[in-house]
């Protein structure tokens, strides 16, 4: 028998995916988020570097700090809140109404 897959990347076919027409834009990598806004965690499969566990895909969360070149986002899972590292190229800002 084979053992399972414990990786970064287990069970991520889908949601790990690019469009063959997307292309790479620096602008992403360079993004500058305020203390305090919303954002939403979306996972850039072409960078590995600061990718937030794949659970968290999806999510939105506050930025409450940041760490060198990642953002430090507070997320509510569960009952719990967490705090993600993200890199800016994982993060997608959200209008809050």
């Amino acid at each position: 028998m084979v053992t399972k897959s414990h990786g970064p990347r287990a069970r991520t076919r889908k949601k790990l995916k690019k469009d063959k027409c997307e292309k790479f834009k620096v602008t992403k990598y360079l993004k500058e988020f305020a203390i305090g806004s919303y954002v939403s965690i979306v996972i850039d499969p072409s960078s590995k570097k600061g990718r937030p566990f794949h659970r968290f895909h999806g999510i939105t969360g506050k930025i409450i700090g940041k760490r060198g070149n990642a953002y430090i986002v507070e997320i509510r899972d569960g009952n719990k809140l967490k705090q993600i590292f993200a890199n800016p190229e994982h993060l997608k800002e959200v209008k809050v109404m």
